[in-house]
């Protein structure tokens, strides 16, 4: 029988709840300020930044979790720079996240998914902030997993003024990345170019408590994850890829695959992240001048990064993801990720 009193603490006053002991695991600000990635510990004003970004998404996992309860469900009636209607969460996320990072002294100016041009801050520091507020926001009303994705540059000029061109770099120029599942529990996965390491929320004291370092990706898997609803829309290299997935043990692949499908980019990521696969929002012809449809500054470049930091790699086809040179703040792309193999096998058929 599981001894949960050995690890864990019981709280009387919360109808016998159960809650991570903080005293066996390190919360998020001692993991920054003792952290040694590449051998150096780090800077002050990243400290400062990513504290404001996780602790405003403690805030939001609150909100999340009341939903219906306090009237947050539902359309807001507005569309956000991409035509795409926003949920009346989509607008609070946002506006969450700027009002939580204004007053960071280090950084220079944040963008948003939700906004066409990028936004001055306070701040007179050197990094930049790039954030999907709310991924997967078609899921809210029937309780299916989202999250909130970001993306941490460094200003090439800091003394100049602050412009869109600022945030127009590669993958590779991230100095940290991120995301927070808000699910069964709220869970943490961040990069700083170093490895990949988890938290998961303590709600009772609204913390973020270390669960594992050093996370890696299986190089070989068995499990899918794509809408197969358009299957008939993409190019031939992705529905090879997918009939032979199909195909089973008595197939070219000479193995039976699982398929999954949330429909929301940073849940699929986070399994993939937690027990292997390959995620695939592949480009197809329905609009065929669009290279693909998730963002590449605000989901397809910070989940890449977390991506190959844990031993997986990312492609769009042809090239990797990180190696990018975006030319629009807004810029879509094709996205598969997950187990090296997979991904390896995909950029072959594409080539």
């Amino acid at each position: 029988m599981f001894d949960y009193k050995a690890k864990y603490t019981l709280i009387p006053w919360r109808f016998g709840e159960i809650v991570l002991s903080s005293s066996t695991h390190i919360n998020f600000k001692q993991y920054l300020a003792t952290a040694t990635p590449k051998g150096a510990p780090i800077p002050a004003g990243l400290q400062e930044l990513l504290s404001a970004v996780v602790s405003t998404c403690s805030t939001l996992s609150h909100e999340v979790a009341q939903g219906a309860l306090i009237g947050l469900l539902g359309s807001a009636g507005t569309g956000n720079v991409q035509g795409e209607v926003q949920q009346k969460l989509d607008i609070i996320a946002n506006d969450l996240l700027i009002d939580g990072v204004q007053d960071c002294k280090s950084l220079a100016g944040l963008a948003s998914e939700e906004m066409e041009l990028p936004l001055p801050v306070k701040g007179t520091g050197d990094y930049l902030l790039l954030f999907d507020p709310l991924d997967g926001s078609s899921n809210i009303d029937v309780n299916v997993s989202i999250g909130t994705i970001f993306s941490v540059l460094q200003k090439q000029d800091p003394q100049a003024p602050l412009q869109t061109s600022d945030f127009l770099l590669s993958g590779r120029h991230q100095v940290a990345a991120g995301y927070v599942v808000y699910g069964p529990q709220t869970t943490m996965a961040l990069t700083l170019g170093d490895g990949v390491v988890m938290f998961t929320l303590n709600k009772v004291t609204g913390e973020f408590l270390l669960i594992k370092d050093a996370v890696m990706i299986s190089y070989s898997t068995k499990e899918f994850a794509i809408n197969m609803s358009n299957m008939r829309h993409w190019a031939d290299p992705v529905c090879r890829y997918v009939e032979e997935c199909l195909a089973g043990v008595g197939g070219a692949r000479e193995k039976d695959f699982n398929m999954r499908w949330i429909a929301s980019m940073v849940a699929d990521v986070h399994r993939v992240l937690s027990r292997g696969g390959v995620f695939m929002y592949p480009w197809d012809q329905r609009e065929p001048h669009k290279p693909g449809k998730l963002r590449l500054m605000y989901e397809a470049n910070p989940m890449s990064f977390l991506v190959e930091q844990a031993g997986g790699a990312s492609t769009n086809g042809k090239e990797l993801i990180l190696d990018l040179q975006p030319t629009n703040l807004h810029e879509r792309v094709s996205v598969m990720l997950g187990s090296k193999e997979e991904v390896e096998r995909l950029r072959h058929y594409h080539a």
